[in-house]
């Protein structure tokens, strides 16, 4: 028997609260005392936009979703089927050859789970490790890994997620950068940064890692999600980097802390640097590399691609140039980026407590976003925005034309409207 107290839940609040809330006094819950073949389901936890979720949930999740032959594809049809993880794991063998894809070793291994996997190690590891487990049915699991065909039944964490982290751009290239790529992912991502986007990238060396200290430098959030777990960083010499990243964003990973990074995993992790962005930028990347992958991915979710040129002769070019001849947004400024973005089905709030509703939103000047501040998504007379805006009506016909090319708003016969 074990008793100790951990994180279980991620937080994301509804807005702007960034702090993980447990239940009780000291803002933790105690996960009660736990046997090897069961949990207290009297405990629960909450997240701070107030979803409870019980004990025994979080430990038959961990038991079934970390199981061999158990992956994001069979989790999904296992809890269509059943509906929770409990209900899967006490299922009979007829039940389970009823799911596509489970065949008579993935039963008998689910039948027996609790001889391949130990909830209880892996929660433990997590209370001393600072580790939040991010499940599936929460509320605060991020809204566009949602959208993705195969997202994780649950994601370790160690960090915080924010509303704000919506609005993200994935920055991906060769680990082979030359310095003109090194420089351009820094630069991209420090600008991003300043203009309240998070960066999602991978914590390889190279491209992610410049991606990673360009949003740190320019004092904004940034995402790292591993392929491998949390417990072995690689490479080594960025465990510094991946700690600076959980005080100013997330370091995230689907698989258990101590699984050591594999070459199969890393193509599966791509998809979720692509499935927690709205957009992926790929600076450097040669003909056949993962950074391609991820933007294929993008492509597959719905997210826009975006790259930067080279040099014909470039090896480490020759990836971004062939997206760019494909149909990827070619980029040169940060405002080629930020157009890209959105727009968003709900308002966030970004870093500066702005609501934002799409990224080009991020390019305007203060004029331009005091006047689209005051036009409402129902039609409504310009003359109304005048009146309404403490600027000189020349001032505000010249914002509004902005909005316009900008695609922000719409005017016809004397009205204006916002988009989205």
């Amino acid at each position: 028997m074990i008793e100790f107290r951990s994180r279980i839940l991620v937080r994301l609040g509804t807005k702007n609260t960034g702090a993980n809330r447990m239940i009780g006094a000291s803002g933790e819950s105690s996960i009660g005392t736990l046997s090897a073949t069961g949990a207290d389901s009297s405990k629960t936890t909450r997240t701070s936009s107030g979803t409870h979720s019980s004990t025994r949930e979080v430990f038959e999740t961990l038991q079934l979703a970390m199981l061999p032959g158990i992956g994001p594809r069979i989790m999904t049809l296992l809890m269509e089927r059943f509906g929770t993880a409990g209900k899967v794991l006490r299922a009979g063998s007829d039940q389970l050859a009823e799911v596509s894809g489970v065949g008579k070793k993935l039963i008998h291994v689910i039948q027996t789970a609790h001889h391949f996997v130990d909830p209880l190690q892996l929660m433990k590891w997590c209370h001393e490790h600072d580790t939040s487990i991010l499940l599936r049915s929460a509320d605060s699991y991020p809204p566009l890994l949602r959208e993705i065909a195969d997202p994780p039944p649950l994601m370790f964490m160690q960090g915080d997620l924010l509303p704000a982290d919506q609005l993200a751009v994935a920055i991906v290239g060769t680990r082979h950068a030359t310095v003109y790529g090194l420089k351009q992912a820094e630069h991209f991502a420090f600008m991003l940064a300043k203009s309240g986007v998070t960066v999602v990238s991978g914590l390889a060396r190279g491209i992610d890692a410049a991606a990673h200290q360009g949003a740190l430098h320019g004092g904004g959030r940034t995402i790292a999600v591993l392929g491998g777990g949390l417990g072995q960083i690689y490479p080594r010499e960025h465990c510094d980097l991946a700690q600076r990243i959980t005080a100013q964003g997330a370091v995230m990973s689907e698989y258990a802390p101590e699984a050591k990074p594999r070459g199969g995993m890393f193509p599966q992790r791509n998809r979720l640097i692509s499935g927690l962005s709205m957009a992926v930028l790929v600076v450097e990347a040669p003909q056949r590399s993962g950074a391609l992958i991820t933007a294929r991915l993008a492509t597959e979710q719905n997210r826009e691609v975006l790259a930067i040129p080279g040099p014909i002769n470039s090896r480490v070019s020759r990836g971004c140039n062939l997206l760019i001849r494909d149909g990827a947004k070619l980029v040169q400024s940060i405002d080629d980026v930020l157009e890209e973005i959105g727009p968003l089905q709900h308002p966030v709030f970004a870093a500066d407590g702005r609501s934002v509703r799409s990224g080009v939103e991020l390019t305007l000047n203060d004029v331009e976003r005091l006047v689209l501040d005051a036009i409402e998504s129902t039609p409504v007379p310009v003359d109304h925005v005048i009146t309404t805006v403490d600027l000189a009506a020349a001032r505000i016909l010249a914002a509004l034309t902005v909005l316009e090319v900008k695609r922000l708003v719409r005017r016809e016969g004397g009205r204006v409207q916002r988009i989205g």
